[in-house]
């Protein structure tokens, strides 16, 4: 089984067109693939609670016009529709993520991971989602199969806020200062959302890396 380790952020756009690429080269590769989720944050000085428009808050952050971030979205939005991912920017509100990504830590646990990373991508750049409503966590939850009582109960503690921690850290250890960021058998590293190629490729070398380890001891 190929270990894929993906570093995203539920808020980075960029990230759910890469997790869409990286999931058409497993799909079209035939190999066993394993990916791992670790948490990024874009924004992480964002107090819960506050909500602003995506082009009003990148704007401000980037001290561009509005004019020109609506444009950015347009080529993403381009870029998604020919591959089957949708963006509403016009929907998307921005919050902030750490609860995101500890409920994607909790699903993990129970094997729905990537569903759970799907489903809160989905819903930020598709429907408008409010990421860090626990409500709204809850009920994205159930629909993957979690338990949405049990994520109600786990959000009002300040479990796998440490994992969330640690993701990040790690990130930075490692000198990453964007996302998304992926690692092949924690030997090959891709920055940003390259094309399915790439992603293809890096699997194809990773394939071969371990039958060449298989032969070797055999």
């Amino acid at each position: 089984m190929i270990a894929v380790d993906v570093w995203s952020d539920v808020a980075c756009p960029w990230c759910y067109l890469g997790k869409h690429r990286l999931e058409t080269a497993i799909d079209a590769s035939g190999e066993d693939v394993q990916v791992t989720w670790h948490s990024y944050q874009l924004n992480p000085t964002i107090p819960r609670g506050e909500h602003t428009p995506h082009a009003e808050a990148l704007a401000k952050k980037l001290q561009a016009p509005v004019e020109k971030i609506r444009a950015m979205n347009q080529r993403l939005i381009d870029l998604g529709a020919a591959e089957g991912v949708e963006y509403n920017f016009d929907r998307y509100v921005q919050a902030n993520t750490r609860d995101a990504h500890r409920v994607i830590h909790y699903a993990q646990e129970q094997g729905l991971g990537n569903q759970m990373k799907d489903r809160l991508m989905r819903g930020q750049f598709t429907e408008g989602a409010v990421v860090d409503d626990a409500g709204q966590l809850a009920a994205m939850a159930a629909e993957v199969g979690l338990n949405a009582a049990e994520v109600r109960a786990m959000l009002e503690t300040d479990a796998y806020d440490d994992a969330v921690q640690a993701d990040i850290d790690e990130a930075a250890a490692a000198g990453v200062t964007g996302v998304p960021f992926f690692v092949f058998d924690s030997t090959y590293a891709i920055a940003g959302a390259q094309p399915v190629e790439t992603f293809a490729e890096a699997l194809r070398r990773s394939a071969e890396q371990r039958s060449a380890e298989r032969q070797a001891t055999a």
